[in-house]
């Protein structure tokens, strides 16, 4: 097999092994339903430790003092963005303004989701570049990494009111980036990996920008009864649970 044959099996493959636990989890009704009352908060935390225990300290040995430049630029990015959603959904609905700000977030995960996997993709495909064996290897580990995110992601776009098939539609769309970018890669070589760290600086400027304006007020919001006592445990949970697999899969 040649080694584009390499990149576009196994950059599927590491996609659809990213979502298994979302998959998982919509196959499972009760599953489900809880996974989607804790979202919120686990989500938060997810996104927290996927930026500052994986893609900020992986940008800092590539860019060095101005990662957190990027960063700064990628929530800049990301508020622009987001004004601009709450302006499109302003003009076109009378909606309540909570329903706006929560269907805002809907595209804001999922522009995330895109970006994370397109650099997903570009690890990959770098990685096959240079060797066959480290490409098998940085696939499973990509993909294994990913599973408690996108988990977070899943249970995310369900609490905010997606039915599960267009949360189906989205994650698929989303992971296909992954192969897009991988390809990409191998047609331009390797030079792509010079900007890999600025790619995941940005990306980490937007998950913390979403954990922090979108999440944790809304964790705020309902701090009283039971789920929201719970609240900051699942946070760190999620954390906690980012730090693990990072940790197990350096």
């Amino acid at each position: 097999m040649t080694t584009l044959g390499y990149i576009l099996l196994f950059s599927l493959a590491g996609s659809l092994l990213s979502m298994a636990g979302g998959f998982f989890v919509l196959t499972r009704s009760g599953l489900a339903e809880r996974v989607a009352r804790v979202a919120a908060p686990f989500a938060a935390g997810a996104l927290l430790g996927t930026a500052f225990l994986d893609l900020l300290p992986e940008a800092a040995e590539g860019a060095g003092p101005g990662v957190a430049a990027w960063a700064l630029v990628g929530m800049l990015v990301f508020f622009f963005l987001e004004r601009f959603v709450h302006e499109f959904h302003h003009q076109h609905t009378h909606a309540h303004d909570e329903h706006n700000q929560q269907s805002a977030t809907i595209p804001m995960v999922i522009i995330g989701d895109i970006l994370h996997n397109s650099i997903d993709g570009v690890v990959i495909a770098g990685t096959f570049l240079v060797s066959i064996p480290l490409g098998v290897a940085t696939t499973i580990a990509v993909s294994m990494h990913e599973i408690p995110q996108e988990i977070g992601d899943f249970g995310l776009l369900l609490h905010r009111g997606l039915d599960r098939r267009r949360v189906v539609i989205y994650n698929v769309l989303s992971a296909f980036a992954t192969v897009v970018a991988a390809v990409v890669t191998y047609l331009v070589g390797t030079r792509v990996l010079q900007l890999l760290p600025i790619f995941l600086a940005v990306t980490a400027g937007f998950f913390i920008y979403i954990a922090a304006s979108d999440l944790i007020p809304e964790l705020h919001r309902r701090r009283q009864g039971a789920s929201g006592r719970l609240d900051p445990l699942v946070l760190l949970g999620g954390i906690s649970l980012i730090w693990i697999t990072v940790r197990m899969l350096e």
